[in-house]
């Protein structure tokens, strides 16, 4: 049976990546190259940004300060939101900034939000970058991250998905692999890890970030897409369809949803533990 999988996860790859190192840029441009192509996959991150920014106004609103995508990579974010900074690890023709999420150059009290798209996984030090978002943020502004789920579908479904990257719900720690590289051996759950099963530890080590929502979404539409890395699944009108399909199945996303959504807002510290996050299905 893992012989069959792998052949057909093997057949599903996208050829423009297919022999492409993970961790170059060649990688990343091919990312953008199938996005711009895909129009299926646009709709699903023009959802993605849509997301992002209503998280951004409805928790972050009294602020002013600017906005940062983290991990950009291939993101298209600017033809929906210009004003938005783009950045990524890695130097790419198509991002504002090169920073690696460990220090940012920004002054003290300076951005607004920090959006991050399946990118906060691949942050080797999550400490270092949480201790970065309390220096950059204003108060009462946060970080909306887009990340891998762990409802049932999405623990499967993770632990087959990548050859370069884990699904590993019981790690020791929060640091990456020694090894790991920008894009490669990564822990897909890392998001569990830190805000559902550490999440005591956060609250007491940074008690300034509170969790406001985690919520799980999408499920059909991501899979039918293919993503970045694999081929399309469905054909591009199907798409109305999916999205259809998905909404009604909304009440199931606890135990479908392949991706959540986190918000963290800074405010001030807090004696004792946070609320319970809002977790909406």
């Amino acid at each position: 049976m893992p012989n069959m999988w792998n052949r057909l996860r093997d057949w599903l790859i996208d050829p423009r990546v297919r022999d492409l190192d993970a961790d170059g840029t060649d990688f990343s441009i091919a990312h953008r190259s199938i996005l711009l192509r895909k129009r299926m996959l646009r709709e699903l991150f023009r959802k993605f940004y849509a997301e992002c920014r209503a998280a951004d106004l409805r928790y972050f609103g009294s602020c002013k300060g600017m906005q940062l995508e983290i991990g950009s990579g291939s993101s298209i974010i600017k033809e929906f939101y210009p004003e938005v900074i783009t950045s990524d690890i890695k130097p790419l023709p198509f991002v504002d900034l090169v920073l690696n999420a460990h220090h940012f150059p920004f002054r003290d009290e300076s951005l607004r939000a920090v959006y991050g798209i399946n990118v906060f996984h691949h942050i080797a030090s999550p400490g270092n970058f949480f201790l970065e978002l309390r220096r950059v943020l204003q108060p009462g502004g946060g970080a909306v991250l887009i990340e891998p789920y762990h409802g049932p579908c999405a623990r499967w479904l993770f632990r087959h998905l990548h050859k370069t990257e884990t699904y590993d719900m019981g790690a020791p720690g929060w640091e990456a692999d020694a090894a790991a590289g920008s894009s490669t051996k990564a822990n897909q759950a890392l998001s569990y890890v830190v805000f559902t099963r550490d999440r005591a530890r956060f609250e007491v080590a940074f008690p300034d970030l509170r969790i406001l929502s985690q919520k799980p979404h999408t499920h059909l539409w991501y899979l039918a897409s293919g993503g970045v890395n694999f081929r399309q699944l469905a054909p591009t009108w199907t798409t109305p369809l999916i999205r259809g399909v998905e909404f009604l199945l909304r009440p199931f996303n606890r135990w479908l949803a392949l991706q959540h959504l986190i918000v963290l807002r800074k405010g001030e510290a807090t004696r004792g533990a946070s609320a319970p996050p809002e977790h909406q299905a």
